[in-house]
């Protein structure tokens, strides 16, 4: 019996402006907001798609993978998208009282 590999669409993927195109027409040497965000974002889903893979390899063959390996990917995980989420309630808070100020 054979685990046939499960493939997930990327929103990223779709997106028309990437982080490497960001990059590119950024002139000055700070990144900005936009590609600071960009890059937390892709490194955050970088870590969920190794979660994935390492996950899917302990399901199809355990003995090449340490379950502490799992353990630590899942929370590295799970630790960046809770650090994402909390930054973008943060974000839409405050951007929500500067436009309700008057």
């Amino acid at each position: 019996m054979s685990i046939a590999p499960v493939s997930v669409d990327n929103f990223r993927a779709n997106m028309v402006s990437s982080t490497e195109m960001i990059d590119q027409s950024a002139k000055s040497d700070s990144a900005s907001f936009e590609q600071t965000l960009l890059k937390a974002f892709d490194s955050m889903n970088e870590k969920q798609q190794k979660t994935d893979e390492i996950s899917q390899k302990l399901i199809v063959d355990p003995d090449s993978v340490n379950a502490h390996d799992v353990t630590i990917a899942m929370a590295e995980a799970n630790l960046s998208l809770k650090i994402a989420q909390t930054v973008m309630d943060r974000v839409i808070k405050d951007w929500n009282d500067i436009t309700t100020t008057r």
